[in-house]
């Protein structure tokens, strides 16, 4: 048929995660492999009523307490149907058409996706071969073009991080030439620095939170936009009215309520990777810590090859990738001993 689609859309080459998950080990996507405590669960499920799901969803009851947890006001944040879902809101948002989005390469994905759905000119700055990134070189990438510039801290999946000091430089650098910063933050709490100051603080800085990754609700989807408010102000502007689901919401806002389950989770995590990371190290193996919820391995055998293994026969997942640079290596989510454990066993067999 002779209809109309959008060019952007039709040429932009998507790779979706794979299906059939459940009931599987799940080290590939950076989730909690065993979620939040059962009986808090279910708690929250006694909530969800018939008529609790009648009704459209209210954001601003959570965002209020979790300004509160955040130290911030309620004018600084605005909830979306995942971190994925702000990201294309940003890029819609202060993306130009045809000028440039800068990040470093390789980094999340949806970030040069939507840069392509919408017809913005992606720069990638490359890591060098060591892992490093340079600074000078997204400083140089900076330009009259440039419209948005992204730093995830921690970055997936290479797991550097930016010093104030860094990330000074390019907020400076941006405000000469009329750019906005986005940092997204998505494994903060496993890391403990945070740039929430200059996203209060600073007219052109952006920082984004996730509720799928250390608070485990990645099935429901929840992100949160925390910036000045007029930069709020345009993101509304541009949001769906009903984006965050109701039982996203019920959910976040009763974790925050216990801040001793949020303490715990970091300590279960931070516990089972330090012991698998050391496990790794006494059998041998080169291994980095990518300061979120993932590390880096190098297997005896090819990586895609002990991946592919591991899922057939032990029906564990893990992450191996086709970027040169990372080539040799397996991504690995990490969780709890027992959770580690699991992958451990069957990653000493599959690659012996």
């Amino acid at each position: 048929m002779n209809y109309y689609v959008n060019e952007h859309i039709k040429n932009t080459e998507r790779v979706f995660p794979g299906q059939g998950r459940y009931g599987m080990h799940r080290y590939d996507m950076n989730e909690n492999p065993e979620g939040l405590p059962k009986e808090f669960v279910d708690s929250v499920l006694k909530e969800i009523t018939p008529e609790f799901l009648t009704i459209y969803p209210e954001p601003d009851r959570f965002l209020h307490k979790f300004a509160d947890f955040l130290g911030v006001k309620f004018e600084n944040l605005l909830t979306t149907n995942g971190s994925d879902m702000a990201i294309r809101y940003l890029l819609e948002t202060f993306g130009e058409p045809g000028k440039d989005v800068v990040t470093v390469s390789p980094s999340f994905e949806m970030y040069w996706v939507n840069c392509n759905i919408l017809g913005l000119h992606h720069v990638p700055v490359s890591y060098e071969a060591d892992l490093t990134i340079s600074i000078d070189k997204i400083l140089d990438a900076i330009t009259e073009d440039t419209r948005i510039v992204v730093l995830l801290n921690p970055n997936n999946p290479v797991g550097n991080v930016y010093t104030e000091e860094e990330l000074e430089k390019i907020i400076a650098k941006t405000k000469e030439v009329g750019a906005v910063v986005i940092v997204d933050e998505a494994y903060h709490y496993f890391y403990d620095k945070t740039f929430l100051k200059y996203a209060i603080e600073e007219e052109n800085v952006i920082l984004l939170r996730t509720f799928s990754k250390l608070m485990s609700l990645a099935a429901v989807r929840l992100g949160v936009v925390i910036s000045n408010p007029e930069i709020i102000h345009y993101v509304r502007n541009g949001r769906l009215t009903f984006d965050a689901n109701a039982v996203a919401l019920l959910f976040a806002e009763r974790l925050i309520e216990h801040p001793e389950i949020i303490k715990r989770q970091i300590e279960i995590e931070r516990e089972g990777r330090d012991y698998t990371l050391q496990q790794l190290l006494d059998h041998g193996y080169e291994c980095r810590d990518c300061k979120g919820n993932f590390i880096f391995v190098r297997p005896n055998h090819d990586p895609a090859t002990v991946a592919k293994r591991l899922e057939e026969e032990k029906q564990v997942l893990v992450h191996a990738y086709g970027n040169p640079l990372l080539s040799d290596v397996l991504r690995v989510s990490t969780g709890s001993k027992e959770a580690m454990q699991i992958f451990l066993d069957a990653f000493f067999e599959i690659d012996a």
